[in-house]
């Protein structure tokens, strides 16, 4: 299959139609690309925070509510792009209040299938931003979509840098990674769980970002990044890992071919067998015994 994965720019929208038609584009480019799966970051929706105007999109309790009360709005938008263009899309993540979630907003990913699918994904483990400034909580659990594509996973951001996460997608031929990273520090602990992932489950993971700046935001202001596809480095893969990679904080798609017969290969008869050989682990001694040398 081809993947694309994106640099994503949020911008200040006029009005609806502006987001539309910029959502229309992106897709339609990908789709003339051949991509069969389009991958959007963490946090993208933001953006639909300006249209409620710059007092809104700037005052971060507010900017929740307004892109939460446009996600019903923006699934049907993805929803037809999915179905016009026989695509899968995971959709930029957005805060949103459920109330069986509880009183605040969790940060949800959606996968959007051509058929008319969809599923939904909220992030696990939240930042010290999320938690201490923002007031986003985690969401519902860990799922493993059964897609045409192969069986796929997301570890929204820091989720990917917690390994037990990712052992849970154990079965996901692909993990998809968005992301919104404000400095080239956050960009880096993402994409080196990215790889960890690949390496730990010898699957593809697939990682996008946000880019570029957003004065009208204090959420999502500032944005280093790029796309990035990754799989574990060995047989039938590159011997760094890296599938493909965009140029930092360049907008536009990533774009790469995978064929997951090579990640059944992989795990079935690789140099090395980390996804077998996990529960290795479960028979040291842990922690372990302290020694003094002198």
């Amino acid at each position: 299959m081809r993947i694309a994965t994106a640099a994503y720019p949020m911008e200040f929208l006029t009005g609806w139609k502006t987001y539309a038609d910029k959502l229309t584009d992106w897709v339609t480019d990908a789709a003339g690309q051949g991509a069969e799966l389009l991958v959007f970051p963490e946090y993208g929706a933001m953006e639909l925070a300006t249209l409620a105007g710059a007092e809104a999109a700037g005052d971060l309790e507010r900017s929740l509510h307004v892109v939460s009360n446009r996600l019903a709005d923006a699934d049907g938008l993805h929803a037809d792009l999915a179905a016009r263009h026989g695509v899968h899309i995971l959709a930029a993540s957005a805060p949103c209040f459920d109330a069986e979630q509880g009183e605040r907003p969790v940060n949800r990913a959606r996968l959007f299938a051509p058929q008319g699918g969809m599923g939904v994904q909220d992030k696990q483990i939240m930042t010290r931003f999320e938690r201490e400034e923002w007031g986003v909580a985690p969401g519902g659990p860990l799922r493993l979509f059964d897609t045409a594509l192969g069986r796929v996973g997301i570890l929204i951001c820091y989720d990917s840098e917690f390994p037990l996460l990712g052992r849970a997608l154990a079965d996901a031929d692909l993990i998809l990674v968005p992301s919104c990273t404000e400095a080239l520090t956050g960009y880096s602990r993402v994409r080196i769980g990215a790889q960890a992932r690949a390496l730990e489950n010898q699957c593809v993971t697939v990682m996008s970002s946000t880019v570029g700046d957003c004065p009208w935001s204090e959420a999502v202001d500032t944005n280093t990044g790029t796309g990035g596809v990754f799989g574990p480095p060995d047989t039938g893969f590159p011997p760094t890992g890296v599938i493909a990679e965009g140029t930092m904080n360049a907008p536009g798609w990533t774009l790469a071919d995978v064929d997951l017969a090579t990640v059944a290969e992989v795990r079935d008869d690789g140099v090395v067998l980390n996804r077998t050989h996990w529960d290795d682990q479960s028979g040291r001694d842990m922690p372990p015994v302290p020694e003094r040398l002198r």
